[in-house]
């Protein structure tokens, strides 16, 4: 059973910066894709970024410059650090993972991953 626990999340200032990590257990043999999503009150939950098993990763327009996604297989850990961070980053940050198969790591979209954390929560302040 896969298990995915984030941490590094908090408050922080306009401009200032976060990394978040997603500790994974579970993987066993197969290779498994992983992802950031987000979700702000009353909105749907957003994916950031995705990185798949060789680390190749996608990031999406809205972060694109300001956040880089990372993960060290070794560690079946993956990281998102966060930079020049603004009010509207705010939100429940959730990480995401899914073995390398049908119908999942098709994209950057909830239904592509199987395995999720609790989440946690970054405020940004103006």
């Amino acid at each position: 059973q896969v298990q995915l626990v984030e941490s590094g999340g908090g408050s922080v200032q306009a401009g200032g910066s976060l990394r978040l990590s997603c500790a994974a257990s579970g993987f066993g043999s197969e290779s498994y894709c992983m992802a950031w999503f987000r979700q702000a009150p009353g909105k749907e939950r957003e994916g950031v970024a995705i990185i798949d098993s060789d680390g190749l990763p996608s990031i999406t327009d809205s972060v694109k410059g300001r956040f880089t996604v990372s993960r060290d297989n070794a560690k079946n850990t993956l990281y998102l650090q966060m930079d020049s961070l603004k009010p509207e980053d705010t939100a429940m940050y959730f990480c995401a993972a899914g073995p390398r198969r049908w119908p999942y790591c098709s994209g950057l979209y909830r239904g592509a991953f199987r395995d999720w954390g609790q989440g946690i929560q970054v405020t940004v302040s103006s």
